[in-house]
């Protein structure tokens, strides 16, 4: 394995290997892969659909969860260009990612590139629970989501198209709101779907931030964890490669868990001792 010097790593005694030498088929995305990363949200709020009119109950939690990972997958990867779209096709792609949740795919966009740009600096707005103490993340929960929208409207002040996807998301989920409650007098299956995706939101504190970051260090190697293993990875569609994701942006996460099999040698002789989970 070749090792390319990275002044990002200047903290620790590790060189970080070149994408490059890690294989260059890291950041390749088929047309299948693409279309199954797109659709597969969508494929969740079906699933919600027919389990609320089956009278399936207990299967609509387990519906929007899978939502909520499928949106939060591609959406890493629509914000990080890893799926070979236009540009015309990453706008509407955050756009109704995003709506699937009511949330703003422009904003997370925004704050997430600033996270990735300066964690654990300050003005990170998305790195702030990784701060907090255990319950102040939980806490923090049900503000979270609209202070990183008042912070990406700030920061877009010169951008008019930009405002204009935030305004177009801000009011579609305010929309979707007014709407499940009008036709609570024919079905409440939208209302249940709206509260569920909104409570559902509050442990982004928590799950994406606070338990990934907690206890950083200084070096890049250590402002972040990797969770290894079988179920839980594939559950959360490789999104606990976390520590592989900050230092390779680039990888779609489908090809995380390769990623991080890949730099065992490296992590293993630079200290990094992965967390196992089932």
């Amino acid at each position: 394995m070749t090792v390319a010097t990275n002044p990002d790593l200047s903290s620790s005694h590790a060189q970080l290997p070149s994408l490059e030498s890690l294989g260059s088929d890291l950041t390749v995305t088929t047309a299948a892969q693409r279309r199954l990363a797109l659709v597969r949200p969508f494929a969740g709020v079906l699933l919600f659909v027919l389990a609320w009119y089956a009278g399936f109950w207990w299967l609509t939690p387990i519906a929007v969860f899978l939502v909520f990972v499928a949106v939060v997958a591609v959406t890493h990867d629509v914000v990080h260009n890893n799926l070979g779209l236009s540009r015309r096709q990453t706008e509407w792609a955050l756009f109704a990612t995003g709506a699937l949740l009511l949330e703003s795919g422009h904003a997370y966009r925004i704050t997430h590139m600033r996270h990735h740009a300066v964690f654990p600096g300050r003005d990170d707005p998305e790195g702030d629970p990784a701060r907090m103490s255990f319950w102040r993340a939980v806490l923090h929960g049900p503000v979270f989501l609209p202070r990183l929208w008042w912070w990406a409207w700030r920061r877009e002040r010169g951008s008019r198209s930009q405002r204009a996807w935030l305004l177009a998301e801000a009011l579609f989920a305010i929309g979707f709101a007014g709407v499940a409650i009008v036709v609570t007098h024919w079905t409440w299956g939208p209302f249940v779907y709206g509260v569920l995706a909104s409570i559902g939101s509050w442990v982004y504190p928590l799950l994406t931030v606070h338990l990934p970051h907690h206890d950083y260090g200084d070096s890049p190697l250590q402002q972040t964890h990797t969770l290894r293993g079988r179920v839980i990875p594939a559950l959360f569609l490789e999104l606990t490669y976390h520590l592989e994701h900050h230092l390779y942006p680039q990888v779609p996460t489908h090809h995380l868990a390769e990623l991080s099999r890949r730099l065992t040698p490296f992590f293993q002789e630079a200290g990094v001792r992965p967390r196992w989970v089932p």
